[in-house]
């Protein structure tokens, strides 16, 4: 007769299998799990992620965004704080960098003398006429050239009818910049899980390959956007620091000049 196993000898098998089946069905509950310590945005529709994100960016009162951006009139290279009534950061474009400084209505721009330069024909990253003049290519008079030495590092005020005000102003308008990047076209799709400054994130895209654009918003927190890249390689933006308040202070007197002209178009 076979004799049976003793108590002891069963629990010596059973105990080992039962820890693994336990340890087995824990891997594979936080595999099954990836939304687990977020914020559950994660788990949404497509287009309930973006309407959480535009909702957050919309209800924000600060953000930094840096990047670059790609349009018909060239390329962008921004790093701008912006609120509600003001902003402060640096434009580059093609052949010019400058820094602006908004309060309220009240516009600044800070360049070096290289900009003040540059002749009314042509302009900053301007191309002259289709004929092949020269006249975007003047070299400056002496008089350009003393009062571009004496501009060169202060704020100039940009008058509110200068042709250049409304496209300064375009780069420190919080809701107008928002509004304009980090919209989707196209049907909305969820992507990958990825992370931008070390916050995980969600990627929301318009169309399977993103043509449409592609949206990164946090699964930690409040669901902001925090990276957006535009479709056709148009550019890629990353967005910070959101509701952070900064200080916006007008430059004193002896730091503010008077162009006295048009200003050079950028």
């Amino acid at each position: 007769m076979t004799s049976l196993p003793t108590a002891s000898r069963i629990r010596r098998v059973v105990l080992p299998l039962a820890l693994c089946a336990g340890l087995a069905a824990g891997l594979s509950a936080c595999a099954e799990d990836p939304d687990e310590g977020t914020n559950g945005v994660g788990k949404l529709s497509p287009d309930a992620i973006e309407e959480k994100a535009q909702s957050a960016a919309d209800g924000a009162k600060a953000v930094r965004l840096a990047g670059t951006l790609v349009s018909k009139g060239g390329t962008f290279k921004l790093n701008m704080r912006l609120k509600d009534d003001g902003a402060t950061g640096s434009v580059v474009t093609k052949n010019s960098t400058f820094e602006l400084l908004r309060i309220g209505d009240a516009l600044y721009m800070k360049a070096d003398a290289a900009f003040w330069t540059h002749g009314e024909g042509g302009g900053a990253g301007e191309s002259g006429g289709g004929d092949g003049g020269s006249q975007g290519s003047t070299e400056p008079s002496e008089a350009d050239s003393d009062a571009a030495d004496k501009l060169d590092d202060k704020y100039v005020k940009v008058p509110q009818d200068d042709p250049s005000y409304k496209q300064l102003r375009g780069f420190t308008d919080m809701d107008l910049l928002l509004d304009g990047l980090i919209g989707l076209h196209g049907e909305v799709v969820k992507g990958d899980r990825d992370k931008i400054g070390g916050i995980r994130t969600v990627k929301v895209k318009g169309g399977e390959d993103g043509e449409g654009g592609t949206l990164d918003v946090a699964l930690e927190g409040t669901p902001f956007p925090l990276q957006f890249a535009r479709g056709g390689g148009a550019g890629v933006v990353v967005l910070s620091e959101w509701d952070k308040d900064f200080p916006l202070e007008a430059p004193a007197p002896g730091q503010t000049l008077d162009y006295g002209k048009q200003l050079p178009r950028t």
